[in-house]
Protein backbone atom coordinates (compact mmCIF):
# COMPACT_ATOMS: atom_id res chain seq x y z
CA UNK A 1 0.00 0.00 0.00
CA UNK A 2 1.25 3.57 -0.88
CA UNK A 3 1.26 5.72 2.26
CA UNK A 4 2.11 9.59 1.92
CA UNK A 5 2.69 12.23 3.92
CA UNK A 6 1.45 16.11 3.40
CA UNK A 7 2.55 19.47 5.26
CA UNK A 8 1.35 18.18 8.23
CA UNK A 9 2.99 14.83 8.62
CA UNK A 10 -0.04 12.88 8.44
CA UNK A 11 -0.33 10.01 6.11
CA UNK A 12 -2.78 9.39 3.91
CA UNK A 13 -3.55 6.63 1.20
CA UNK A 14 -3.15 7.34 -2.72
CA UNK A 15 -6.29 7.49 -4.51
CA UNK A 16 -5.46 4.26 -6.50
CA UNK A 17 -6.00 2.25 -3.25
CA UNK A 18 -9.08 4.19 -1.79
CA UNK A 19 -12.58 1.91 -1.55
CA UNK A 20 -14.43 2.69 -4.85
CA UNK A 21 -17.05 4.23 -2.71
CA UNK A 22 -14.10 6.87 -2.47
CA UNK A 23 -13.61 7.31 -5.51
CA UNK A 24 -15.16 10.15 -8.13
CA UNK A 25 -17.33 8.48 -10.14
CA UNK A 26 -16.87 9.37 -13.74
CA UNK A 27 -19.98 9.90 -15.72
CA UNK A 28 -20.71 8.68 -18.97
CA UNK A 29 -20.80 11.61 -20.96
CA UNK A 30 -16.63 11.99 -19.17
CA UNK A 31 -15.99 8.40 -20.52
CA UNK A 32 -17.54 9.80 -23.94
CA UNK A 33 -15.21 12.64 -24.02
CA UNK A 34 -11.95 10.95 -22.48
CA UNK A 35 -12.58 8.70 -25.24
CA UNK A 36 -13.74 10.48 -28.33
CA UNK A 37 -10.52 10.32 -29.95
CA UNK A 38 -11.26 6.45 -30.02
CA UNK A 39 -14.68 6.73 -30.85
CA UNK A 40 -14.23 9.22 -33.82
CA UNK A 41 -12.10 6.34 -35.07
CA UNK A 42 -14.21 3.70 -34.59
CA UNK A 43 -17.25 5.98 -36.16
CA UNK A 44 -16.85 4.65 -40.29
CA UNK A 45 -17.54 1.19 -38.24
CA UNK A 46 -20.26 2.40 -36.07
CA UNK A 47 -21.67 4.45 -39.19
CA UNK A 48 -21.71 1.11 -41.39
CA UNK A 49 -23.24 -1.14 -39.08
CA UNK A 50 -26.28 1.30 -38.77
CA UNK A 51 -27.12 1.60 -41.87
CA UNK A 52 -26.58 -2.08 -43.34
CA UNK A 53 -27.20 -3.92 -40.64
CA UNK A 54 -29.52 -2.34 -37.96
CA UNK A 55 -31.66 -0.23 -40.42
CA UNK A 56 -32.78 -2.80 -42.68
CA UNK A 57 -33.91 -5.31 -39.62
CA UNK A 58 -37.67 -3.89 -40.08
CA UNK A 59 -37.52 -6.15 -43.03
CA UNK A 60 -37.78 -9.02 -40.87
CA UNK A 61 -41.90 -8.26 -40.44
CA UNK A 62 -42.00 -9.90 -44.34
CA UNK A 63 -41.32 -13.33 -42.97
CA UNK A 64 -44.63 -13.20 -41.35
CA UNK A 65 -46.74 -11.75 -44.13
CA UNK A 66 -48.23 -12.88 -47.32
CA UNK A 67 -46.43 -9.79 -49.16
CA UNK A 68 -48.27 -8.72 -52.62
CA UNK A 69 -47.46 -5.97 -54.94
CA UNK A 70 -50.74 -4.08 -54.52
CA UNK A 71 -51.00 -4.21 -51.21
CA UNK A 72 -47.34 -3.02 -50.05
CA UNK A 73 -45.65 -4.51 -46.87
CA UNK A 74 -47.96 -3.08 -44.17
CA UNK A 75 -51.36 -3.43 -46.31
CA UNK A 76 -50.31 -7.71 -47.19
CA UNK A 77 -52.20 -10.13 -44.62
CA UNK A 78 -50.08 -10.83 -41.63
CA UNK A 79 -50.17 -14.94 -41.41
CA UNK A 80 -47.82 -15.33 -38.47
CA UNK A 81 -45.79 -18.45 -38.77
CA UNK A 82 -47.65 -19.84 -42.06
CA UNK A 83 -44.50 -19.02 -43.90
CA UNK A 84 -41.97 -21.26 -41.52
CA UNK A 85 -45.17 -23.91 -41.12
CA UNK A 86 -45.20 -23.86 -45.28
CA UNK A 87 -41.10 -24.58 -45.72
CA UNK A 88 -41.20 -27.51 -42.76
CA UNK A 89 -43.93 -29.44 -44.07
CA UNK A 90 -42.11 -29.58 -47.37
CA UNK A 91 -38.84 -30.50 -46.23
CA UNK A 92 -37.61 -27.44 -47.79
CA UNK A 93 -36.24 -26.13 -45.06
CA UNK A 94 -34.86 -29.21 -43.89
CA UNK A 95 -33.04 -30.01 -46.71
CA UNK A 96 -31.25 -26.78 -47.23
CA UNK A 97 -30.23 -26.44 -43.69
CA UNK A 98 -28.51 -29.98 -43.72
CA UNK A 99 -26.66 -29.15 -47.13
CA UNK A 100 -25.57 -25.71 -45.67
CA UNK A 101 -24.13 -27.52 -42.66
CA UNK A 102 -22.63 -30.01 -43.59
CA UNK A 103 -20.83 -27.95 -46.48
CA UNK A 104 -19.58 -25.68 -43.71
CA UNK A 105 -18.34 -28.31 -41.48
CA UNK A 106 -16.09 -29.67 -44.46
CA UNK A 107 -15.08 -26.14 -45.20
CA UNK A 108 -13.95 -25.12 -41.82
CA UNK A 109 -12.50 -28.98 -40.79
CA UNK A 110 -10.48 -29.47 -43.81
CA UNK A 111 -9.84 -25.52 -44.88
CA UNK A 112 -7.95 -25.38 -41.00
CA UNK A 113 -6.46 -28.27 -41.17
CA UNK A 114 -5.03 -28.01 -44.36
CA UNK A 115 -4.21 -24.39 -43.79
CA UNK A 116 -2.08 -25.43 -40.14
CA UNK A 117 -0.39 -28.05 -42.43
CA UNK A 118 0.61 -25.51 -45.37
CA UNK A 119 1.60 -22.81 -42.47
CA UNK A 120 4.07 -25.75 -40.87
CA UNK A 121 5.57 -26.61 -44.80
CA UNK A 122 5.96 -22.91 -45.14
CA UNK A 123 7.72 -22.57 -42.07
CA UNK A 124 9.99 -25.62 -42.71
CA UNK A 125 11.08 -23.92 -45.82
CA UNK A 126 15.11 -22.36 -45.45
CA UNK A 127 14.74 -20.44 -48.33
CA UNK A 128 13.43 -17.12 -48.07
CA UNK A 129 12.73 -16.68 -52.21
CA UNK A 130 11.30 -19.94 -52.43
CA UNK A 131 9.07 -19.80 -49.53
CA UNK A 132 7.41 -15.90 -50.92
CA UNK A 133 7.47 -17.45 -54.37
CA UNK A 134 4.91 -20.16 -52.86
CA UNK A 135 3.07 -18.07 -50.60
CA UNK A 136 2.77 -15.75 -53.85
CA UNK A 137 1.56 -18.75 -55.75
CA UNK A 138 -1.23 -19.81 -53.27
CA UNK A 139 -2.39 -17.14 -52.61
CA UNK A 140 -3.51 -16.53 -55.94
CA UNK A 141 -6.55 -18.21 -56.50
CA UNK A 142 -8.53 -16.35 -53.45
CA UNK A 143 -8.53 -13.38 -55.56
CA UNK A 144 -9.83 -15.20 -58.49
CA UNK A 145 -13.47 -14.14 -59.03
CA UNK A 146 -16.02 -16.80 -58.54
CA UNK A 147 -17.54 -15.89 -61.94
CA UNK A 148 -14.42 -16.98 -63.51
CA UNK A 149 -14.14 -20.02 -61.14
CA UNK A 150 -17.50 -20.89 -62.60
CA UNK A 151 -16.55 -20.51 -66.33
CA UNK A 152 -13.00 -22.96 -65.54
CA UNK A 153 -15.28 -25.48 -63.79
CA UNK A 154 -17.37 -25.11 -66.18
CA UNK A 155 -14.76 -25.15 -69.43
CA UNK A 156 -13.27 -28.88 -67.38
CA UNK A 157 -16.79 -30.40 -66.81
CA UNK A 158 -18.86 -29.78 -69.91
CA UNK A 159 -20.20 -33.11 -71.69
CA UNK A 160 -19.38 -32.18 -75.07
CA UNK A 161 -15.96 -30.43 -75.47
CA UNK A 162 -14.92 -30.31 -71.68
CA UNK A 163 -11.35 -30.30 -70.86
CA UNK A 164 -11.73 -33.59 -68.60
CA UNK A 165 -13.82 -35.63 -71.50
CA UNK A 166 -11.59 -34.84 -74.34
CA UNK A 167 -8.35 -36.70 -72.46
CA UNK A 168 -11.19 -39.36 -71.37
CA UNK A 169 -12.21 -39.66 -75.10
CA UNK A 170 -8.71 -39.29 -76.14
CA UNK A 171 -7.88 -42.92 -73.68
CA UNK A 172 -10.57 -44.49 -75.39
CA UNK A 173 -13.14 -43.98 -72.25
CA UNK A 174 -16.78 -43.20 -71.73
CA UNK A 175 -17.34 -39.49 -71.09
CA UNK A 176 -18.55 -38.15 -67.72
CA UNK A 177 -22.09 -36.18 -67.74
CA UNK A 178 -21.17 -34.22 -64.58
CA UNK A 179 -23.49 -31.72 -63.98
CA UNK A 180 -26.32 -34.56 -64.25
CA UNK A 181 -24.70 -36.48 -61.63
CA UNK A 182 -25.61 -34.97 -58.52
CA UNK A 183 -23.92 -37.38 -55.72
CA UNK A 184 -19.93 -35.77 -57.22
CA UNK A 185 -21.10 -32.56 -56.83
CA UNK A 186 -20.10 -32.10 -52.61
CA UNK A 187 -16.92 -33.27 -53.64
CA UNK A 188 -15.98 -30.78 -56.64
CA UNK A 189 -17.49 -27.83 -54.45
CA UNK A 190 -15.21 -28.87 -51.71
CA UNK A 191 -12.06 -29.33 -53.21
CA UNK A 192 -12.97 -25.97 -54.84
CA UNK A 193 -13.29 -24.18 -51.87
CA UNK A 194 -9.80 -25.46 -50.43
CA UNK A 195 -8.04 -24.19 -53.54
CA UNK A 196 -9.16 -20.91 -53.22
CA UNK A 197 -9.30 -20.67 -49.34
CA UNK A 198 -5.96 -22.71 -48.27
CA UNK A 199 -3.40 -19.95 -49.40
CA UNK A 200 -5.28 -16.99 -47.73
CA UNK A 201 -5.90 -18.99 -44.60
CA UNK A 202 -2.46 -20.66 -44.08
CA UNK A 203 -1.00 -16.95 -43.79
CA UNK A 204 -3.15 -16.30 -40.52
CA UNK A 205 -1.54 -19.70 -39.04
CA UNK A 206 2.45 -18.97 -41.02
CA UNK A 207 1.92 -15.44 -38.92
CA UNK A 208 1.24 -17.15 -35.31
CA UNK A 209 4.27 -19.31 -35.95
CA UNK A 210 6.64 -16.35 -36.80
CA UNK A 211 5.32 -15.18 -33.60
CA UNK A 212 6.73 -17.99 -31.43
CA UNK A 213 9.48 -17.41 -29.14
CA UNK A 214 12.19 -19.35 -31.53
CA UNK A 215 14.49 -19.71 -28.10
CA UNK A 216 12.38 -23.14 -27.17
CA UNK A 217 13.26 -25.02 -30.73
CA UNK A 218 17.23 -24.12 -30.22
CA UNK A 219 16.82 -25.40 -26.98
CA UNK A 220 15.08 -28.42 -28.12
CA UNK A 221 17.05 -28.53 -30.89
CA UNK A 222 19.99 -28.80 -28.57
CA UNK A 223 18.56 -31.62 -26.90
CA UNK A 224 18.03 -33.86 -30.21
CA UNK A 225 14.45 -33.37 -30.98
CA UNK A 226 13.85 -34.06 -34.59
CA UNK A 227 11.61 -32.35 -37.20
CA UNK A 228 8.21 -33.99 -36.46
CA UNK A 229 9.04 -33.96 -32.67
CA UNK A 230 9.11 -29.67 -33.07
CA UNK A 231 5.88 -29.56 -34.84
CA UNK A 232 3.90 -32.46 -32.82
CA UNK A 233 5.01 -30.62 -29.54
CA UNK A 234 5.90 -27.22 -30.08
CA UNK A 235 4.45 -25.58 -32.75
CA UNK A 236 1.30 -27.52 -33.03
CA UNK A 237 0.76 -26.92 -29.42
CA UNK A 238 1.49 -23.11 -30.01
CA UNK A 239 -1.23 -22.79 -32.60
CA UNK A 240 -4.03 -23.86 -30.55
CA UNK A 241 -5.58 -20.88 -29.17
CA UNK A 242 -5.08 -19.46 -32.79
CA UNK A 243 -7.45 -22.75 -34.22
CA UNK A 244 -9.82 -22.28 -31.11
CA UNK A 245 -10.37 -18.74 -31.95
CA UNK A 246 -10.95 -18.85 -35.50
CA UNK A 247 -13.21 -21.50 -35.17
CA UNK A 248 -15.43 -20.03 -32.99
CA UNK A 249 -15.52 -17.04 -36.12
CA UNK A 250 -16.33 -20.07 -38.29
CA UNK A 251 -18.92 -21.63 -36.51
CA UNK A 252 -20.69 -18.17 -36.51
CA UNK A 253 -20.62 -18.84 -40.01
CA UNK A 254 -21.95 -22.33 -39.90
CA UNK A 255 -25.57 -21.14 -41.68
CA UNK A 256 -24.03 -18.97 -44.39
CA UNK A 257 -23.12 -20.37 -47.41
CA UNK A 258 -20.47 -19.00 -49.98
CA UNK A 259 -23.55 -17.84 -52.65
CA UNK A 260 -20.49 -17.02 -55.34
CA UNK A 261 -18.78 -19.93 -55.33
CA UNK A 262 -22.79 -22.36 -55.39
CA UNK A 263 -24.72 -20.18 -58.21
CA UNK A 264 -21.74 -19.70 -60.28
CA UNK A 265 -20.86 -23.57 -60.12
CA UNK A 266 -24.59 -24.93 -60.03
CA UNK A 267 -26.74 -21.98 -61.43
CA UNK A 268 -30.39 -22.97 -61.95
CA UNK A 269 -29.33 -26.41 -62.66
CA UNK A 270 -32.30 -28.11 -60.79
CA UNK A 271 -30.68 -31.69 -61.00
CA UNK A 272 -28.13 -30.70 -59.07
CA UNK A 273 -30.22 -28.73 -56.28
CA UNK A 274 -30.44 -31.88 -53.86
CA UNK A 275 -27.07 -31.86 -52.91
CA UNK A 276 -25.61 -28.85 -53.81
CA UNK A 277 -28.55 -26.09 -53.25
CA UNK A 278 -27.95 -24.08 -49.57
CA UNK A 279 -30.17 -21.45 -47.76
CA UNK A 280 -28.59 -18.53 -50.09
CA UNK A 281 -29.02 -20.01 -53.08
CA UNK A 282 -32.56 -21.26 -52.12
CA UNK A 283 -33.47 -17.44 -50.76
CA UNK A 284 -32.66 -15.92 -54.38
CA UNK A 285 -34.54 -18.26 -56.57
CA UNK A 286 -37.07 -16.80 -53.78
CA UNK A 287 -36.86 -13.93 -54.44
CA UNK A 288 -35.29 -13.28 -58.25
CA UNK A 289 -37.32 -16.60 -59.89
CA UNK A 290 -40.54 -17.12 -57.53
CA UNK A 291 -40.38 -13.95 -56.14
CA UNK A 292 -41.86 -14.70 -53.20
CA UNK A 293 -40.06 -12.71 -50.52
CA UNK A 294 -42.28 -13.26 -47.65
CA UNK A 295 -40.83 -16.94 -47.97
CA UNK A 296 -37.13 -15.82 -48.36
CA UNK A 297 -37.68 -13.40 -45.71
CA UNK A 298 -38.57 -16.34 -43.41
CA UNK A 299 -35.43 -18.33 -44.48
CA UNK A 300 -33.19 -15.66 -43.81
CA UNK A 301 -34.48 -14.77 -40.20
CA UNK A 302 -34.37 -18.66 -39.56
CA UNK A 303 -30.44 -18.45 -40.72
CA UNK A 304 -29.79 -15.50 -38.53
CA UNK A 305 -31.26 -16.41 -35.24
CA UNK A 306 -30.38 -20.22 -35.36
CA UNK A 307 -26.86 -18.96 -36.45
CA UNK A 308 -26.33 -16.79 -33.48
CA UNK A 309 -27.56 -19.22 -31.33
CA UNK A 310 -24.74 -21.45 -32.37
CA UNK A 311 -22.12 -19.22 -31.55
CA UNK A 312 -23.27 -18.24 -28.12
CA UNK A 313 -23.71 -22.04 -27.26
CA UNK A 314 -20.04 -22.49 -28.80
CA UNK A 315 -18.73 -19.48 -27.12
CA UNK A 316 -19.97 -21.04 -23.84
CA UNK A 317 -18.73 -24.54 -24.37
CA UNK A 318 -15.37 -23.47 -24.81
CA UNK A 319 -16.15 -21.10 -21.89
CA UNK A 320 -16.70 -23.87 -19.92
CA UNK A 321 -13.59 -26.24 -20.83
CA UNK A 322 -11.00 -23.37 -21.56
CA UNK A 323 -11.94 -19.67 -20.51
CA UNK A 324 -8.96 -18.43 -21.86
CA UNK A 325 -9.44 -18.98 -25.19
CA UNK A 326 -13.66 -17.74 -25.14
CA UNK A 327 -14.25 -14.80 -27.50
CA UNK A 328 -16.34 -13.06 -24.56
Amino acid sequence: MDLRSDNAGILSISPEFQPKSRRKQVSFWGKLKKNKSLLLMCSPVILFFLIFSYLPMPGVYLAFIKYNYGQGIFGSPFVGLENFRFLIQSGQLFRITINTVLYNIAFILLGNCLQIFVAVLLNEIVSRKFRKVTQTIMFLPYFISAVIVGLLAYNILNYDYGFLNVILKAFGLEPVAAYSTPWAWPFIIILTNLWQGIGYGSIVYFASITGMDYEIVEAAAIDGVNAFQKIRYIILPWLKPTFVILMLFSLGGVLRGNFGLFYNLVGNNSTLFPTTDIIETFVFRSLMVNFNFSQGSAVSLYQSVFGCGIVLFSNWLVRRIEPDYALF
